[in-house]
């Protein structure tokens, strides 16, 4: 399938945008893309995690959606090459602060879909995001990239997968980095995301109308890569 207008007139598109929902493999096929167009890449959703964290740290109440909006609005946040030795695609810093390391706590996992639906956390962050990425030639992956941060994106693709076939691959990380935690755990946890993010008023999970669809079920990394790069190249 090629998305009307997903191309520049020539040469790569310069702007790609990735969504899809929890676990679908976003980040880390986003990042290999960007490896091989020498773009940037950037993982909003690593940024509604620090805001989440830093909410949680700071004692504000996940119900009060004022508070929640006048802290997004505050913070500084910036976003740097990864370290070695993470497997994060990126660095965040919240008021200079490095957070990457909490980024994946079960409390973050477990309460970042809440604090992504305020209206006003988005508004925040949205800005936030669209700042960062400027002018320059990016890759970048969310929930709502294609429909609403990046909404005129050179190229748009949605991502997805069974939530069983998620939950797989996301147990799987969280126990490579030691998290008590069992695959029903996170099944369950992906159904409750799933449904707060295709059914909150701002904003709503779904493909943009223009985007490129991919199930990736069943299929590795090394094939979504080639796959997204031929599509991302004109030759599919």
């Amino acid at each position: 399938m090629k998305a009307k207008g997903s191309r520049q007139s020539t040469g790569t598109p310069r702007v790609i945008a990735i969504d899809g929902p929890a676990a679908a493999g976003k980040s880390t096929v986003g990042r290999e893309i960007g490896i091989q167009l020498g773009y940037p890449f950037l993982d909003t959703g690593a940024i509604y995690r620090a805001m989440t964290w830093t909410a949680l740290h700071r004692g504000v109440d996940l119900s009060d959606e004022d508070a929640l909006s006048e802290l997004a609005a505050s913070l500084s946040i910036d976003v740097g090459p990864p370290t070695p030795e993470s497997i994060e695609p990126s660095t965040i810093f919240v008021d200079g602060q490095d957070v990457t390391r909490f980024l994946r706590q079960p409390e973050v996992e477990a309460a970042v879909s809440l604090v992504s639906r305020v209206a006003g956390v988005r508004n925040a962050l949205v800005k936030l995001q669209r700042d960062l990425a400027g002018r320059n030639a990016v890759v970048m992956a969310g929930r709502d990239i294609g429909t609403v941060v990046l909404a005129n994106a050179d190229l748009k693709l949605y991502l997805d997968a069974s939530v069983e076939e998620r939950a797989r691959r996301r147990f799987a990380e969280l126990s490579a980095l030691g998290m008590d935690l069992t695959e029903e755990d996170v099944l369950r946890d992906l159904r409750r995301r799933d449904r707060i993010d295709s059914e909150r008023s701002v904003s709503p999970l779904r493909p943009a109308e223009d985007a490129v669809v991919l199930d990736t079920d069943g299929l590795t990394l090394e094939k979504v890569v080639q796959r997204l790069m031929e599509i991302v190249e004109g030759s599919a």
